[in-house]
C-alpha cells in the first residue's frame, strides 16, 4: 500500500427537498384544506477518525463526495425522506484544512472523533405550515435549502512518541529496524526513505512508537531534496532524536543544517525536547570518536549520546533516555557521565 499524507477532496452536502402544495380531497369529507408536507433534509458530510488506517491513499482515486438530496414533501402531511449522509473515514491524526491549505478546520487525533464538514440543507415547508385563520387555503410552499459545496484538504500527521531527525544516511532507518519490527528500506545512497515509517519500540517493559521520516538537507524549507513537509509527522512527538553521522567530516555543519531547517519550519518544533546522538560509532577509531563527540557537544551546547545500530552499542542507553524524557524523569541520563536534555 502506498503512503499518502495529503489529499484534496471536493464535497457537497445534500439540498433539502421542496415543500408540497396539496389539498385534502377525500370522499365524504366536506371540508378539506391544505395538507402539503415538508421536504426532507439534505444529507450531511462528516469526517471520522477510525482505526486500521495509516494513509490517505483512498482519496487519491476518489476525490468527489456528494451527499444525497432530501425528497420533496407529499400530500396528506407526509414529510419527504431525508438524504443519506456521507462519512469520510480517515486515519487518526488527520487534519482537515480549508481550501487555502492553511486554515485548520478540525484535528481528528482520537479514534471515533467526528467533524461536520458540510451540513445538509433544511427541507422546505409545505403549504400545511402556512395555514392560518386568515389564510385557510395557502397555495405556496418553500423550496429546500441549498447544500454546501466546498473544497477541503486532508493532511495526515502520524501519531508517534519519538521522531527521528537527521541528514540522509544518518542511520535513522537502521536505528528503527534495529529497535523494532519495522522494515524500512536501507541502502548506501541518499533518500532511501521516501515516506515516513512507524515502529513500536520496547525498553525495560515500556513500549512507545518511533517515527522515521525522510532526511533533510540544507534548503529543504525552500523545496530542495524532498522538502520539509514530512516534518509535520513529528510535530505531535513528545521528544525528537537527532542522529548525526559520526563518519562525516562535517559533523558541526551537519548538526547546524538540521537545526536551521527546524527553525525555518516554524511552530514549536524547534523547541521540542531533543536528544542528540552520534551514530555509526562502530566504524570509528577511538581518537576519532572522542574528537567527534567533543565537536558535537560544543556545537549543540549540551551532552551527546553515541550509538551503533548495527552492533547495538549504546542503543539501549538512547532508548532509556528517550523513555525518561517522555515520562518527565530526565534528571539523570547517562552520556559518559551525566546527560540532561
Amino acid at each position: 500500500m502506498k503512503f499518502l499524507d495529503l489529499a484534496k477532496v471536493y464535497i457537497r452536502s445534500g439540498t433539502g427537498g421542496s415543500g408540497s402544495v396539496s389539498f385534502r380531497r377525500e370522499k365524504y369529507i366536506e371540508y378539506g384544506g391544505p395538507d402539503g408536507g415538508d421536504g426532507g433534509k439534505g444529507g450531511d458530510v462528516w469526517a471520522e477518525a477510525v482505526e486500521g488506517l495509516n494513509t490517505l491513499i483512498d482519496y487519491r482515486y476518489q476525490q468527489h463526495f456528494f451527499a444525497k438530496n432530501g425528497q420533496g414533501g407529499r400530500g396528506q402531511g407526509r414529510t419527504g425522506k431525508g438524504g443519506d449522509e456521507i462519512v469520510l473515514k480517515v486515519p487518526v491524526g488527520t487534519e482537515i484544512l480549508d481550501e487555502d491549505e492553511e486554515t485548520v478546520l478540525a484535528d481528528l487525533a482520537e479514534v471515533g472523533q467526528r467533524f461536520l464538514i458540510a451540513k445538509g440543507g433544511n427541507g422546505g415547508w409545505g403549504n400545511l405550515q402556512f395555514k392560518s385563520s386568515t389564510n385557510q387555503a395557502p397555495r405556496n410552499a418553500n423550496p429546500g435549502q441549498e447544500g454546501i459545496e466546498r473544497t477541503i484538504w486532508l493532511r495526515l500527521k502520524l501519531i508517534a512518541d519519538v521522531g527521528l531527525l537527521g541528514l540522509p544516511n544518518a542511520g535513522k532507518s537502521t536505528f528503527l529496524a534495529a529497535t523494532s519490527n519495522a522494515r524500512p528500506k536501507i541502502a548506501d545512497y541518499p533518500f532511501t526513505t521516501l515516506h515516513p515509517n512507524l515502529g513500536v519500540v520496547e525498553v525495560d517493559g515500556t513500549e512507545f512508537v518511533v517515527a522515521d521520516i525522510p532526511g533533510l538537507i540544507e534548503g529543504a524549507h525552500e523545496g530542495k531534496g524532498i522538502g520539509d513537509r514530512f516534518l509535520g509527522h513529528v510535530e505531535r512527538c513528545s521528544v525528537l532524536l537527532h542522529l548525526v553521522d559520526g563518519t562525516s567530516v562535517t559533523i558541526a555543519e551537519d548538526y547546524r543544517t538540521i537545526i536551521g531547517e527546524l527553525e525555518a519550519y516554524g511552530g514549536a518544533l524547534a523547541q521540542k525536547p531533543r536528544i542528540t546522538a552520534l551514530s555509526k560509532v562502530d566504524a570509528m577509531e577511538q581518537e576519532a570518536l572522542k574528537e567527534a563527540l567533543s565537536t558535537l557537544r560544543e556545537e549543540c551546547g549540551g551532552a551527546v549520546l553515541s550509538l551503533s545500530s548495527v552492533s547495538g552499542i549504546g542503543v539501549k542507553d538512547v532508548l532509556r533516555a528517550l523513555r525518561k524524557v517522555m515520562t518527565g524523569n530526565a534528571d539523570e541520563l547517562v552520556e559518559e557521565g551525566t546527560w540532561t536534555p
